[in-house]
């Protein structure tokens, strides 16, 4: 096989097939960890005075820059020095980046925590995954956020990875994790960091703007199914993220379910618009639909990407 076919491939498959078996181990060290504590760092130290905005861009722009740097310089140099540690080195990072087994899992033991030990605890569990506020949340709320959960982190935790991987290599897909930890620790509109976060919720929008609506067509695409298109089509624009609502109004066509309306997200009750028009009960056993769509579209999103290396070698 040609060489840069191999160079992308390798990596991609074996990662790809280290989440699918291991997904994120909760003792294992992880790379995000350590960038959100280089951020959190950044943010005590910049985030006070004046030129908030000015200063909230700089750090995204420079954590990105280093980011970017290390793994570029990083791979040409083991390239050059072993093939095989060049291989496992990218193969290591490319199964950090992707987050579908570990996604599935937190959603599987909402569901199950709140089928076997009650609402209280089922609540309880919901808020290792969601940031809304789940204390007086139903049975079928509870069931509906982590649906909305799984299908708005398989573009971020999933699809958008790959997407940077194709386009820039592993360099490229750090730096959008890189882009997507900072928007989860500082994109918010609160009073703390409405300015200093601004630059990076933005910049996140951007780099999710593609990833998000590809993610929704393949969830439609492994369904075969039409109203998930139409829902995209009619709903997908109406979230208050210009992205978040193209995958959730994806989920919801195939499920024929609704999702969104109002939540309360620390201490303050946020009115979403609906998406989708059947406020139905949803059941227990619809998870395992959801994991199928979940996995259909990472096998999906992994194959494409091997069919663009073969072309492009």
């Amino acid at each position: 096989m040609d060489g840069q076919f191999l160079i992308a491939a390798i990596p991609l498959i074996a990662g790809y097939l280290l989440d699918l078996l291991l997904g994120d181990p909760r003792w294992l060290p992880h790379p995000i960890r350590l960038f959100g504590n280089v951020i959190a760092t950044g943010e005590t130290l910049l985030n006070k005075g004046k030129s908030k905005l000015l200063k909230g861009a700089l750090l995204t722009i420079v954590l990105c820059a280093l980011v970017f740097s290390f793994f570029y310089f990083a791979q040409h140099w083991l390239l050059a020095f072993n093939t095989t540690t060049y291989y496992i080195f990218t193969s290591i990072f490319v199964f950090y980046s992707l987050a579908n087994k570990s996604l599935l899992q937190e959603g599987k033991e909402v569901f199950d925590t709140l089928a076997h030990q009650g609402l209280d605890a089922g609540r309880k569990r919901l808020s290792w995954i969601v940031g809304r506020q789940t204390s007086a949340l139903n049975e079928n709320q509870i069931r509906t956020a982590v649906f909305e959960t799984l299908s708005e982190n398989l573009s971020d935790g999933v699809i958008a990875p790959l997407f940077y991987y194709a386009i820039g290599g592993l360099p490229a897909m750090m730096v959008y994790k890189m882009i997507n930890t900072l928007d989860s620790m500082i994109g918010y509109k609160s009073e703390r960091y409405f300015y200093f976060g601004k630059f990076a919720a933005r910049l996140d929008d951007v780099v999710n703007y593609i990833p998000a609506r590809l993610t929704a067509l393949l969830m439609v695409f492994v369904t075969f199914n039409k109203r998930g298109l139409a829902y995209i089509l009619k709903y997908g624009h109406q979230h208050a993220s210009p992205n978040s609502g193209y995958p959730e109004a994806a989920l919801a066509g195939i499920l024929q379910c609704r999702f969104g309306g109002p939540n309360t997200y620390h201490g303050q009750v946020v009115v979403k618009p609906y998406i989708g028009d059947t406020p139905r009960e949803i059941a227990h056993e619809e998870l395992k639909r959801v994991m199928y769509v979940n996995h259909a579209v990472t096998a999906l999103m992994a194959l494409i990407l091997l069919c663009y290396f073969t072309y492009r070698s």
